[in-house]
């Protein structure tokens, strides 16, 4: 295991960038704590392969450093880090068992072989291919395969970091269920460094300990599941996290209240800020109301997913999304929303603002 610094780290695949846009991964300083579980979320083509294939060895990052416990790892070889990847599709070797492909790392190490087929018969179990061991690799399905592949990866025990890219994209839905279970078991038993890259959000929060969002070659928040929630540091975060994602209005700002169109919400606490000022809440703290004061809204349909229902209300050409228990009666006469205090996040330019100066007797938001 190792703690991982990533010191001024950027990268172009452009030969002489002339500028941030030039850049496939953003300038980035963090440090990867020793034995926690990461997922590095974003949408496709946002720098999170381009960055594991750096802290793994295989691309050379432009500028920065990578650092394993202090030590200069930027130009060694991905062999030298003592890390296990394992990528999108698999690799298998088809001429070899599925015990061969998932001992082949610890022959490799020259292990004992009762240590060998401890490790094999463990691993097995958990991908559930212990029936199929003796089985040559070659005309397994594609989710078997890719079951080999993290199985090689999960039976060292002494590995650095263990990095997943999207590992579970040919897996079936029930097994994805299943295997997100065994690697966040083999977290908790082992201790290892992981870092798994995903697109899908619910892999990502069930998955890591701390959820690193990625957008446009950028890192925009490195938090918790409930942080990423609850606080979204970049509107993006909150649109990305979330079904349905944050809603986002645009408004200007007069100390404690927001102005949205022609009405006037109550922040709860004072800002101050320029530039591009929108206001950001969740479908969870938006309230329905019927008449009095609040934002113009009109139902356009609702959407009853079992748990609860989703409202979809059109505010002045927009979609705002609402949800409602699965028990709440929907009036038939609502014609406006409001917000929950405390679900209110203020943004410039796409960025969280901190409340200057909470009002007496109320929570900033």
């Amino acid at each position: 295991m190792a703690r991982i610094t990533l010191d001024n780290l950027a990268h172009s695949y452009l030969p002489n960038p002339a500028s941030e846009d030039d850049f496939a991964l953003k300038e980035l300083n963090h440090d990867w704590t020793d034995g926690e579980a990461y997922a590095l979320l974003g949408a496709s083509g946002c720098g999170k392969s381009t960055l594991l294939n750096i802290i793994s060895g295989l691309l050379i990052p432009s500028q920065g450093r990578v650092l394993f416990d202090g030590e200069d790892m930027t130009t060694a070889a991905t062999a030298d880090r003592n890390i296990a990847q394992v990528f999108q599709f698999p690799v298998v070797y088809d001429t070899m068992t599925v015990r061969e492909n998932l001992a082949f790392p610890l022959k490799n190490r020259k292990l004992d072989s009762a240590e060998i087929a401890r490790r094999v018969q463990k691993v097995s179990a958990m991908i559930g291919m212990d029936a199929e061991l003796d089985r040559k690799a070659r005309g397994l399905t594609a989710d078997a395969k890719q079951k080999i592949s993290l199985g090689r990866g999960m039976v060292r025990e002494d590995v650095n970091a263990l990095l997943f890219d999207e590992p579970l994209t040919v897996i079936d839905p029930h097994m994805k269920w299943e295997l997100r279970t065994q690697l966040k078991k083999l977290h908790d038993d082992f201790g290892h460094t992981m870092i798994y890259v995903t697109h899908d959000q619910t892999e990502a929060l069930t998955f890591a300990d701390k959820v690193v969002v990625m957008h446009d070659g950028r890192v925009v928040q490195i938090g918790t599941p409930q942080d990423l929630f609850e606080r979204p540091a970049h509107t993006f975060v909150g649109y990305f996290i979330g079904s349905p994602g944050m809603n986002l209005f645009n408004a200007t700002l007069d100390g404690t209240r927001a102005r949205i169109g022609d009405a006037t919400v109550d922040l709860g606490a004072h800002y101050a800020a320029s530039g591009k000022i929108q206001i950001g809440v969740r479908p969870e703290f938006i309230r329905l109301q019927a008449g009095g004061d609040g934002i113009p809204a009109r139902i356009d349909r609702i959407e009853d997913v079992g748990r609860h229902k989703i409202v979809r209300l059109d505010v002045g050409g927009t979609e705002v999304s609402a949800i409602a228990n699965e028990g709440d009666a929907i009036p038939a006469d609502v014609d406006r929303i409001g917000f929950a205090p405390e679900g209110i996040n203020v943004y410039a330019d796409d960025w969280r603002v901190e409340a200057t100066q909470n009002v007496p007797g109320k929570d900033a938001a």
